[in-house]
């Protein structure tokens, strides 16, 4: 089992094909590392769980394009908000994310809102 101490600092990280496609930033948390910005200034973070072993390299267990398709662009902390363990997080996160989509599209972005609060909570006293 590979520990998140072995993975280093500007450490290239390499497919299952033998070919880097990203270079380690650092650790983020126990189970995740982030990589440095690609071209377009995008920080990206893969699990621990797809290294296979680390040398001078961190090597994974997927091909390059295959791991690009899967890695994230926000911590695991985000990620689960997306997967349903903090709900009005996950909307919050989605209606964010649309609202990034819409501005880099050159559209009005719909505003970001919360969920309405309960009867017993909006009464007026």
């Amino acid at each position: 089992m590979i520990r998140g101490t072995q993975i280093k600092p500007d450490a290239q990280v390499v497919c299952s094909k033998d070919v880097a496609f990203a270079t380690v930033d650092h650790m983020e948390g126990s189970d995740e590392i982030k990589l440095k910005k690609d071209a377009q200034g995008q920080h990206h973070y893969i699990p621990l769980s797809w290294v296979t072993s680390v040398d001078d390299k961190v090597h994974i267990d997927r091909p390059g394009k295959q791991a690009m398709s899967k890695w994230s662009t926000s911590p695991k902390a985000v990620s689960a908000a997306k997967t349903g363990s903090n709900p009005k997080a996950a909307n919050l996160t989605t209606e964010k994310a649309a609202q990034d989509r819409a501005t880099s599209e050159g559209m009005k972005a719909p505003p970001v809102t919360s969920s309405p609060k309960s009867g017993s909570e909006s009464a007026s006293h």
